[in-house]
């Protein structure tokens, strides 16, 4: 038999190569549909042909020079992708510093970007690098070796790992698919061509019975393995169309986004600092566009909506965004104009990153951008010298509206809602007594914002601090001992607190109000709250008292109602007449004798001595009982915090009691310095075990768990050495910054140890002591009445 004609060879050549740019292609539409931008789409296109082409056109090559050819070409390929995502993105840098940052950080951004993902560097990497990598191994398998199915592979591979990247977010991709799977028949159905072209038939030198036998042979394979798809394609049809309509997994959920830095989990208590140095320069803005006629808008750098009743908390889910935003939709009758602005950082720390709210596309900076506060940050940390241009949409809410419109409640709303056990009473009387007064949930949030604008002062030097406590003594404190005086933070803070109890949903929020374009200094830093009202949205409000203002005794306008009335206004009881008359009295010499003196003392000092010794027994025991329920019940977190607990009431009943601005660690070293200083005075004997009481010696300091930062060591569970029960406190304090900043990442073996270093502790303590003073320790009442 003669050649085929040389059109007839090249066309026998096509279909494979065709399918499988077809079939790699196809992966970067799928992917494409989580993307904002079809670049992504048009970069894996791209990678497809130039993979499969760099095969067919170097077939006549040495197999081992394909791969270096071809990953000469990915390169090339990969650095224009590089660029043109950078362009896109409107990165700044040089294709080096671009190309690097997106090599180190590809895998994790891909997977921690907001949907839609923004075409940059790191976004596109990955899917353009194995897109190629696909098409070159399926090539080298199905056109050099001239295995086609084997070939298909690689495509198959990757478009499966699109799919499980697209995960939930977008709709199934049953037209892709069912293209796919079309395309993989086609490839194999079309004759391709031939290995070796020049050899012709090899069936075609054999006698024709044999060559008939050979022929029939490869019908019936074929047929063979045509009934063996159709067989499993009728059985795994149903199986696979099931699985249309079930909801993927996303991997999303198996990375952690991008955090912020303990600094910033809680910025409200940077208000005080701030204050304290005013003329420090944080920003230098620049009002390009929007500024209106009311001067320079709020700057808004963080949202507070989780409040634990010790500390306001961010709680935001940040997510890797692109140069432009996600758009939200605006409230009816809403006024919106655009703000853009150029912000220079200065002494600004932390990743939280300034911006006019909402921000709609930033420049300048990658982000990452949480959609429900409608915050940035900036997950490398802010530097100084570093400038972005943001343009925000400024939202009007109608005041018409916001003076008759409800507010939510429900399962959506009870983040802003919650209101945390242990509200000091006055607090809730005050809420109440507001409530009452005023019926409409805008009538309430003003009252509230009246109240505290009328009746309270700002000063700078006035402690941070917004736990119950903290804000019961600025509410109700005495006014010539510190009280009823405080920053925004306190405002801010109480009005919040006090809304929620009136059934108002509201948050805390962290920004700037620049008197005029230029520095932004630590003297404009604000915080103020938000009451969320439908149909309208977050509406801020301002409980700040008004410059120059004198403000009234709270005394005059909320008095606290006694529980009890006071002994002068409990009636008298009554007498009622009595039925039988009174005895007469016996006549003088013929009274009956009483026990004498010395009975009557003696049962008085053996009555006494019960008495003491039966109070002294119930003190002792409820001690215990309550070390016990601190130590020993509940989930790890309580059972560290209880540990804490019982070693900030044991360093009390030493006579060296915490202070609530003390972070833990300084709690750890001052109680390291307690045990030393009671070693070196105490009886020969200190150090010894102490039988009996055991950890009694517990309750609630004022210690609080402030700005430190969450230790990432581990924490050993094997029992110190003797003499290093002063390691062991460092380990307890590092327990309790992981329960107060990553709650539910103490599991139960830590907190045994917590218990354990808790206990060696207080022994060592207490053994340090005289034998009175550890008597006196085991029964004093102070825990059972000290705050917890």
């Amino acid at each position: 038999m003669g050649r085929d004609p040389p059109v007839v060879t090249r066309l026998r050549a096509v279909p494979v190569p065709a399918a499988l740019v077809v079939l790699v292609a196809l992966s970067g539409v799928v992917l494409g549909r989580v993307y904002a931008d079809p670049l992504l789409t048009r970069l894996m296109v791209g990678a497809a042909v130039g993979s499969v082409l760099v095969s067919v056109a170097a077939r006549r090559l040495p197999s081992w020079l394909v791969a270096p050819l071809s990953v000469a070409a990915l390169t090339g390929w990969t650095l224009l992708s590089l660029r043109l995502a950078a362009s896109h993105a409107a990165l700044p840098g040089g294709l080096g510093e671009v190309a690097v940052d997106a090599a180190r950080n590809a895998i994790p951004r891909l997977l921690t970007a907001m949907i839609p993902v923004e075409p940059a560097p790191d976004t596109v990497l990955v899917p353009v690098v194995a897109a190629w990598l696909a098409g070159l191994t399926a090539a080298e398998v199905a056109l050099r070796a001239g295995r086609v199915l084997l070939g298909y592979l690689p495509p198959v591979l990757l478009y499966g790992g699109v799919l499980y990247v697209v995960g939930p977010n977008a709709e199934p991709a049953v037209g892709p698919t069912v293209l796919f799977a079309a395309v993989a028949a086609a490839g194999l159905a079309i004759p391709g061509r031939r290995a070796d072209p020049a050899a012709g038939d090899p069936v075609d030198d054999l006698p024709p019975t044999v060559r008939a036998a050979v022929r029939l042979r490869l019908v019936a394979a074929t047929a063979a393995g045509l009934a063996v798809v159709v067989g499993l394609a009728a059985l795994l049809a149903p199986v696979v169309a099931g699985q249309v309509e079930d909801r993927p997994v996303d991997p999303r959920r198996y990375v952690e986004p991008p955090q912020v830095e303990s600094l910033d989990e809680n910025p409200l208590i940077r208000i005080s600092g701030w204050a304290l140095n005013p003329d420090q320069r944080l920003l230098d803005v620049r009002t390009l566009a929007g500024a209106g006629d009311g001067g320079p808008p709020r700057i808004r750098l963080a949202v507070l909506s989780d409040y634990d009743g010790v500390t306001w908390r961010v709680g935001a889910t940040y997510r890797n965004a692109g140069r432009v935003l996600p758009a939200a939709e605006s409230a009816p009758g809403a006024t919106t104009d655009t703000v853009r602005q150029e912000i220079t950082v200065g002494d600004l720390t932390g990743r939280l990153l300034p911006a006019v709210p909402t921000p709609r596309e930033v420049t300048g900076a990658r982000v990452a951008y949480d959609p429900e506060t409608g915050t940035v940050i900036r997950p490398e940390g802010l530097a100084p010298g570093l400038r972005y241009d943001v343009s925000s949409v400024r939202e009007r809410p109608d005041l018409n509206l916001v003076t008759t419109a409800n507010v939510p409640a429900g399962d959506a709303v009870a983040r802003v809602l919650r209101v945390p056990d242990g509200a000091p009473e006055q607090l809730r009387r005050l809420a109440t007594q507001l409530a009452e007064e005023n019926g409409a949930p805008y009538a309430r949030a003003d009252a509230i914002a009246t109240f505290l604008a009328e009746h309270y002062r700002v000063t700078a030097d006035a402690p941070s601090g917004h736990a119950y406590p903290n804000l019961t003594f600025f509410l109700f404190g005495p006014r010539n001992g510190g009280g009823q005086r405080g920053t925004s933070e306190q405002f801010a803070a109480a009005f919040a607190v006090l809304g929620r109890l009136a059934g108002l949903p509201t948050r805390v929020v962290v920004g700037f109000e620049p008197k005029a374009d230029g520095p932004v200094r630590a003297a404009d830093a604000y915080a103020w709250p938000e009451v969320l009202f439908e149909g309208v949205g977050w509406v801020p409000f301002d409980p700040m008292p008004r410059p120059d203002s004198e403000p009234r005794p709270v005394e005059e306008d909320f008095r606290p109602k006694p529980e009890d009335p006071p002994p002068s206004e409990v009636p008298a009881p009554t007498e009622e007449p009595s039925a039988t008359p009174p005895a007469a009295a016996p006549a003088p010499g013929r009274q009956d004798r009483g026990p004498g003196t010395p009975v009557l003392v003696a049962g008085g000092v053996g009555g006494l001595v019960l008495l003491v010794g039966a109070v002294l027994a119930v003190l002792a025991a409820m001690r215990r009982r309550l070390s016990r329920s601190r130590l020993e019940r509940g989930d790890p977190g309580r059972r560290v915090t209880g540990a804490w607990r019982e070693l900030t009431d044991a360093l009390r009943l030493a006579g060296r009691p915490v202070g609530d601005d003390l972070a833990a660690e300084e709690v750890a070293e001052q109680a390291r310095a307690t045990l030393a200083a009671a070693r070196a005075s105490g009886p020969p004997t200190a150090g010894a075990a102490v039988s009996g009481a055991g950890v009694s010696g517990a309750g609630v300091s004022g210690a609080g768990v402030s700005g430190a930062g969450v230790s990432g060591a581990g924490v050993s569970g094997a029992a110190w050495p003797d003499g290093g029960v002063d390691g062991g406190v460092g380990e307890l304090a590092d327990l309790v910054n992981r329960v107060a900043f990553a709650p539910g990442s103490v599991d139960a073996a830590q907190a045994d140890r917590a218990v354990e270093v808790c206990t060696g502790y207080i022994t060592a303590l207490r053994a340090a002591r005289s034998r009175w003073a550890r008597l006196r320790w085991t029964v004093h009442p102070g825990p059972l009445r000290w705050r917890r």
